[in-house]
């Protein structure tokens, strides 16, 4: 499956954003999908994860009642909403395909896609 993310750009703090990953490929429904980001300097982190029916999610403390990951299978499409946004949010968003491991694991995920930068200003 491949993977393209977009929806990044420079927002102010406090406000928000929506980012897409947009998969390509017949198999996408049956994917566990995450996104993770990437940070100037630092390592690439876990933010969230949702499984193929979209019943179940799961987030990073740090973004948790403030981002929302969804999907429309239909539109082959993940989104992760992001509100309340800090400085500390900025970084590059990638979007990721689960292969099996632990969620929050990025080498517990076969596909990514080029990511989308994310800059809050204070």
């Amino acid at each position: 499956v491949q993977l393209q993310a977009s929806g990044g750009g420079l927002v102010q703090a406090g406000g928000s954003l929506r980012l897409s990953c947009a998969a390509s490929g017949r198999t996408f429904s049956s994917y566990v999908m995450g996104w993770f980001r990437q940070a100037p300097g630092k390592e690439r982190e876990f933010v969230a994860m949702i499984n193929w029916s979209g019943g179940t999610t799961y987030y990073a403390d740090s973004v948790k009642g403030r981002f929302t990951i969804s999907r429309v299978n239909a539109k082959n499409t993940v989104y992760l909403q992001m509100n309340s946004l800090k400085p500390e949010d900025t970084a590059v968003y990638y979007c990721a395909a689960h292969g099996g491991g632990s969620y929050l694991d990025t080498r517990s995920y076969n596909y990514w896609g080029l990511g989308t930068l994310v800059t809050v200003s204070s």
